[in-house]
């Protein structure tokens, strides 16, 4: 009977927030990505069912959707018939879940530039799948099918090269470093990135997250579940897509200010699903939050469908 109140509180608020309507799919990935890593860190269909229906979604959407990650290999079951993150979700999900150290991922700026060449005639797939690896790591075209960013990012050319390609830049592309650009060449470089958009995007996260707080501060779990999982994962993604740029091209304090904002909301967010996730045995930890990527892709749906890639949300180049 209070799960059925419960449920029904739930419909009532998702009737009057805005937002684009989550998939089964997203859900069941956003999920599982919140599992702490290791042997037996696992989670019952029983409550992917359950958190579906606090999002409108039916039983069997739920379970369809399962049924394929499976096949895709996006989840794996264990030797108890729980689910996990699968093999092919393991690249992104790693990425994403750097948003809480996104500092120690850049190094002081000396400089110098990274490139990736990519050659014509690849597939639309891979395409697809490359373009979304150089969006995720803040690659941006200065030429048809040549890219580059500064070399910044902790690891230098090399960690970025394999992360290119764990992500799923085709295997085809060069990756190389870039010295002594001519000015023009330099001042266009760094114009690349939309700054202004970047440094509003921090505010407007910033506040988004400050008004949820307050507005689900006497609010009944449900509401907080699903507000925490919306809001939160739209920060998320706003921080897991930062391009990462030297303070020489874009200043940091906006992206460390909404950084640390997410860090306390997430603390908050845990405290709202702890009850649910507690209930089914899952160990989480951060909260649960809708991750799917931005500009048209989908978080954990970030990576294409063949070759075994995960169609990560923070995507599939097929169609669902």
């Amino acid at each position: 009977m209070l799960r059925m109140l419960l449920f029904l509180c739930y419909r009532q608020f998702l009737g009057n927030i805005g937002c684009v309507k989550i998939s089964p799919k997203s859900l069941i990935l956003d999920l599982l990505s919140t599992l702490r890593p290791g042997r037996g860190r696992s989670m019952p269909v029983r409550a992917l069912v359950e958190a579906g229906a606090f999002f409108d979604m039916a039983p069997t959407s739920v379970r369809v959707a399962l049924a394929r990650l499976l096949a895709q290999q996006r989840v794996e079951r264990d030797e108890r018939g729980r689910y996990r993150l699968g093999v092919a979700a393991h690249g992104v999900n790693q990425t994403i879940r750097g948003w809480r150290h996104l500092e120690a991922q850049s190094v002081a700026w000396s400089g110098g530039w990274v490139g990736v060449h990519r050659k014509r005639g690849e597939s639309r797939v891979d395409r697809l799948s490359g373009d979304r690896a150089l969006n995720f790591l803040g690659l941006r075209a200065l030429d048809a099918n040549f890219f580059v960013r500064p070399d910044n990012r902790a690891g230098g050319i090399h960690s970025l090269r394999g992360r290119l390609a764990a992500l799923g830049l085709e295997a085809s592309a060069l990756v190389f470093g870039l010295a002594q650009l001519d000015s023009a060449t330099e001042a266009r470089a760094s114009n690349l990135w939309d700054v202004s958009a970047l440094r509003r995007g921090y505010g407007d996260e910033i506040e988004r997250l400050s008004r949820s707080r307050r507005r689900l501060a006497n609010s009944a779990n449900p509401r907080a579940m699903v507000e925490t999982f919306r809001v939160g994962g739209q920060a998320i993604r706003q921080l897991v897509l930062d391009p990462l740029l030297p303070e020489a091209i874009s200043p940091s304090e906006e992206r460390k200010a909404l950084a640390a904002c997410m860090l306390d909301y997430d603390a908050f967010g845990r405290g709202c699903w702890a009850e649910f996730l507690a209930e089914h045995g899952v160990l989480h930890p951060r909260t649960p939050a809708d991750l799917r990527g931005a500009a048209g892709s989908e978080s954990l749906a970030l990576m294409p469908e063949s070759a075994a890639l995960g169609n990560l949300d923070l995507a599939g180049a097929a169609a669902e």
